[in-house]
This record gives structure tokens, C-alpha cells and sequence, in this order.
């Protein structure tokens, strides 16, 4: 006899719905306790299988990342918004975390992990979900799982998005802001992940079980869908059976389990191929903490801040052409492309304008050097232990103010000298020029200006940040083990046209952003600084 399907209490529509109803909310009946029998495939799910299922259920941490392993996402929680210390204290603790995970489960080790990691902070400042943790997380991300979980979602359209839940073992705070801005996940698609308790501002590192109304952790989004769910709940993992356990697991019919073996056939998703470019990331650490990373890096701390001075002592002290060669023979090298132009002319030819890309703030550094003569750099925000610091001494702030900045610059080069301007106002560290700011192609007069083409790459921190303290920006930056900067010289562009009023200085100061993206391989963009510093420190940048 065939089933009949009906909206009795009695049919597994109605059974598979009551159960998912009470898994999310916190309740528990016998059906909860005693799970279905799931049928489980060792495969990847057919897109037909996804594009039929009344509800797909996505593992994230199984199905979407392609590393088996969320150490390292709550070691960037610990070491970005906790620092050394913490960090230290979760290393330290990874024999056990791990002793836990095998024997009890991954639960009861991303517990520990979170607890480690989120005791103390303030919730109101930890922006680390959003500024630090995409980067990372889309490296990781699956080209073949992202596909799947989208076509699912209709993400090639005639999909419902609302049929996709997206699960994960971290807490909400981690993986939420990386699923809804860089993977484009909508609102209609919930996201099942449990939130981090707080008490007076701060995080206890506990995370919630049951709200105070006594539901369970689905969010609001997620317990809407009850109404809607049949009995056709299609379950997506990978590597591991971990995802078995997931309370989600025992309301899916069945469940696609991507073995090993076909997983490490898949490839990481390229950046050509992000929903969203990943412009803008914040955090110190320009490696992925894994174990045995985190060991390496701890290892190298005290020897890199003894390096740190010694650099910068050299770098004070010597000559350049002196200088350098320590400098290399410590790991600190820079290579430069296309020759400099010569100098201006004594007196009376006003000095030389070189418009650069931002890396960092050692940029100007690198073009006096590859210059071989003394330099002035403008800058918006130094801090005062940069300017110290500076081999080619302190910078001339700006004031943000168009005349001032303007009159200023004009009286370095009235004065005869070589100097350096980041029209972009603010590093960035991906493959993008932000909008060059104008002024610049307003002051080169009859002279033009240099474009400068600047490439900084490190091994181990990033020595930049938008979230914390710029002081200590130039030593991160020399603790380096390995660093090279590549300076570039391109054809000098003609401002003349400016200054005549025969061209707008944004059609100049576009030419020479178009200049530099082509020399270095990057994109173009109409983002500013105050679109970085919203996105990453949550204000405007202005200091």
C-alpha cells in the first residue's frame, strides 16, 4: 500500500516537523530522545537531490571549510582580541582540547576553545567576526561545497534561500558576519549557531544552551521555517561523521557525508570567484594559526622584538647603502623595478612629487631609499612613536582641510624637496587601490608626478591595523622574520593640463591610480578610507 501523505499527527511530515519544532526550541520528547534512523551517504549530495529537499541543512564547519580543524579560528579570537597571553594560554591547552574532541566530540572541545577565547572580552568591542576572521575563513571555504550549498539556495536562480539552514559549531558571533557579508547568505537563509553568554558587557566564554524563555538556540529566523518544513530534510557534511551528532542531523531524511578522499580532491575557492572581494581585513597575523604555526610564531616573539631593534637601531645609525645590506642579511630585503628619476634640479626648479600606492607606513622609507636622497612624507595620522622612530624624520601632518594641506605640500616643493604622498589616506593590504584623493595632481605644476608602485610582503605579522594601537605598527612590521618590499618607478605623468585648467584633477589623479593597478596587478576601486575604517574599527578614521 503507498503512503498517503496527510497533515495528520501521524504522518512523517507531521512527526519530522514536531520533532524539528521541539530540537530547536529547547523542548525534548521521546522522538527527540530516541533519533530516526537517518540514511547516510558517503558522497557528495546530487544537485537535483539539494534542488528537491523541502529543507537543506549545511554543515559549515564539515561541508564548506576545507580544513578539519577550528583551532585555528578561535586562536585569531584569542591572539587579535585577547592577545599573547591568551593566545599562549589556548596552545598550551590544545593537547587536551584535542584528548576532548576524541573522546567526547567536537561539542565539548569548541566549548573549551570559546571559553579560552571569549572570557573577559568586551562584547561591545570585539569586532574580530567581522574584520578579521573573513579573511581566513574564505580561504578556507570549498569551491565545490560553496556551489552546491548555493545552487541548493537558488543561487543560480528559481531557488528559495529560506530552504537553506547554515550550521556551524562556532559561536553565532564568529561565523555569522562571514556568512552574511562575504558569502552573501540572505536573510531569509537562517543561520544555527549558538550565541555567547554575557554578563554586564563582557563575555562569560559560556555559551547558551536555552534562552530565558527556556527555547533553545535557533534564532528567530530559524524557528519560522517550522510551519513550512515537510518531511524531505536534506542533510550536507563532509570529512568526518562529526555532523551526526548536531541535534539538525536527526531531523534530515538523510545526510551526504563528503568522505576524505573526495574532499581532498576539492579546491579552495579562488579569489576571482569570492560573492563578495575581500577588500578590507584587520588583525596582526599574516599566517593561519595552526598548532604547529602558533608554536613556530611564539618561539620566534622574543627573538623578533630583539631583531626589531636591531633593525631599526641600524637603520638610524647607518647610511642606507650600509644599512640595507644588515638589513638583508637579517631577512629584510626590498627590490626595486624600473629606474628612479634623476634628481630635480638645483634651485629655482621647485622639488619632485611622488604619488604611491599605501602599504604601510614605511612606504616613504623605501622610496628614499630606492632614491638614494632624502625624502619629506605627508601623512593624515601618525602616531608620535612612528615619527620618532622615522629614519627619514617626521612626517608633515594634515590637517584634512583642502587649502591648508594644500599650501603646506606647495611650500615643501617650493622649497626644493622630494616628496611623498599616499593619496589613498590609508593603507590596504589586499590587491586594491582605494580612490586616490585629488589634491596631489593639483600641486605637481609643470614638474608632473612620479608615480610609485609599492609591494610589501611579510611572513609572519602585518605591520598595519585599523583596530589598534599604530604605535607599535613599525615594530611589528621589523619582527619579521622575512620582508621584502618592491619599489617600482613608472613614467612620469604630465600635470601641466591641471594647472591650466585644461583637465579636472580627478581625471589626473585616476590616470595615475590606473597607472599603479596595471604595474601591480590590482583592481581599481571607489572605496575611501572612511568606508575601511566603518567597516573595521566601526568609526570614521579621522584620528
Amino acid at each position: 500500500m503507498a503512503r498517503t501523505k496527510t497533515a495528520s499527527s501521524s504522518s512523517p511530515a507531521a512527526q519530522n516537523q514536531k520533532r524539528l519544532f521541539t530540537l530547536l526550541h529547547g523542548e525534548v520528547d521521546d522522538a527527540a530522545r530516541s533519533k530516526p534512523a537517518v540514511v547516510v551517504h558517503r558522497r557528495a549530495p546530487p544537485a537535483s537531490r539539494l534542488a528537491g529537499a523541502s529543507l537543506v541543512v549545511v554543515d559549515v564547519d564539515g561541508a564548506l571549510l576545507m580544513s578539519r580543524s577550528l583551532f585555528p579560528y578561535f586562536m585569531l579570537v584569542a591572539l587579535e582580541a585577547g592577545g599573547f597571553l591568551r593566545g599562549l594560554v589556548l596552545l598550551l591547552l590544545h593537547p587536551a582540547i584535542s584528548c576532548l574532541a576524541a573522546v567526547a566530540g567536537r561539542g565539548l572541545a569548541v566549548r573549551t576553545m570559546a571559553a579560552v577565547a571569549f572570557c573577559g572580552l568586551r562584547e561591545s568591542g570585539f569586532r574580530a567576526g567581522r574584520a578579521v576572521l573573513p579573511r581566513w575563513l574564505l580561504e578556507d571555504v570549498a569551491a565545490e561545497a560553496l556551489e552546491a550549498a548555493r545552487r541548493a539556495g537558488g543561487g543560480g536562480g528559481g531557488g528559495d534561500p529560506a530552504r537553506v539552514v547554515w550550521a556551524s559549531a562556532m559561536p553565532r558571533v564568529m561565523v555569522e558576519p562571514f556568512l552574511r557579508e562575504y558569502l552573501q547568505v540572505p536573510a531569509a537563509a537562517a543561520v544555527a549557531a549558538r550565541e555567547m553568554k554575557t554578563v554586564w558587557g563582557f563575555y562569560t566564554g559560556l555559551m547558551e544552551e536555552k534562552d530565558d524563555a527556556g527555547r533553545g538556540v535557533a534564532s528567530p529566523e530559524l524557528r519560522k521555517k517550522m510551519a513550512a518544513v515537510g518531511d524531505d530534510v536534506v542533510g550536507f557534511s563532509g570529512g568526518s561523521m562529526e555532523f551526526l551528532r548536531n541535534p539538525l542531523a536527526s531531523v534530515c531524511k538523510e545526510v551526504y557525508v563528503v568522505s576524505p578522499e573526495e574532499k581532498s580532491k576539492w579546491r579552495r575557492l579562488p579569489r576571482r570567484d569570492y560573492p563578495k572581494p575581500l577588500v578590507f581585513h584587520d588583525g596582526r597575523l599574516a599566517f593561519r594559526p595552526t598548532p604547529l604555526a602558533a608554536v613556530a610564531m611564539f618561539t620566534w616573539l622574543p627573538f623578533g622584538a630583539a631583531l626589531a631593534v636591531a633593525r631599526l637601531a641600524a637603520a638610524l645609525a647607518l647610511p642606507y647603502r650600509y644599512a640595507t645590506v644588515l638589513h638583508a642579511a637579517t631577512g629584510q630585503s626590498w627590490r626595486l623595478r624600473g629606474a628612479p628619476p634623476p634628481p630635480p634640479p638645483p634651485r629655482g626648479g621647485g622639488g619632485e612629487l611622488y604619488a604611491c600606492n599605501h602599504r604601510t607606513l614605511i612606504d616613504p622609507v623605501y622610496v628614499s631609499i630606492a632614491l638614494d636622497r632624502p625624502v619629506r612624507a605627508v601623512s593624515y595620522s601618525l602616531s608620535r612613536v612612528s615619527d620618532l622612530i622615522s629614519p627619514i624624520g617626521p612626517s608633515v601632518h594634515l590637517a584634512r582641510d583642502r587649502a591648508r594641506d594644500g599650501a603646506a605640500m606647495a611650500r615643501l616643493l617650493g622649497g626644493g624637496a622630494s616628496v611623498v604622498v599616499c593619496p589613498e589616506g590609508t593603507t590596504c593590504r589586499e590587491p586594491y587601490l582605494l580612490r586616490f584623493s585629488p589634491l596631489f595632481a593639483e600641486l605637481g605644476g609643470d614638474g608632473g608626478v612620479v608615480p610609485v608602485a609599492l609591494a610589501a610582503e611579510t611572513a609572519m605579522f602585518y605591520g598595519t591595523t585599523a583596530g589598534g594601537w599604530k604605535g607599535v605598527d613599525p615594530f611589528y612590521y621589523l619582527s619579521n622574520p622575512r620582508m621584502c618590499y618592491t619599489v617600482e618607478f613608472l613614467e612620469r605623468v604630465d600635470t601641466a593640463p591641471v594647472k591650466e585648467g585644461k583637465a579636472a584633477s580627478t581625471d589626473v589623479a585616476n590616470k595615475v591610480q590606473r597607472l599603479l593597478a596595471a604595474a601591480l596587478g590590482y583592481e581599481c576601486t571607489m572605496l575611501t578610507r572612511r568606508d575601511k575604517y566603518r567597516m573595521l574599527a566601526g568609526n570614521d578614521g579621522a584620528k
